[in-house]
């Protein structure tokens, strides 16, 4: 179950840091954002998770919107990922988890 727990958390994790830097990414680079070869890295690491987030969500939300909801749902599987790991880690023990 430690195992499960970590691996679901770092892969969330790197989505998550991934959609970050897109989103911050554009903002800096602007209106070019596209041409941008790390941009461009960035988005293939989140387009998963936004393709995903796409079809769970209905049609009234925007395409512009859904790497947020991606982004926000990785944060839940997260957090959901790293209770998990905690208490598999308290009931196993501390030592074990190291």
């Amino acid at each position: 179950m430690l195992l499960i727990a970590s691996t679901v958390k770092l892969i969330a994790e790197i989505a998550l840091l991934g959609l970050f830097g897109q989103w911050v990414l554009g903002l800096l680079v602007g209106a070019q954002k596209d041409k941008n070869l790390f941009y461009q890295i960035l988005q293939i690491i989140g387009k998963p998770f936004v393709a995903a987030a796409r079809l769970i969500t209905p049609r009234q939300i925007i395409d512009r919107h859904v790497p947020l909801v991606a982004f926000l749902l990785l944060l839940f599987v997260w957090m959901g990922a790293t209770v998990l790991k905690i208490r598999t880690c308290l009931d196993i023990g501390v030592a074990l988890c190291k």
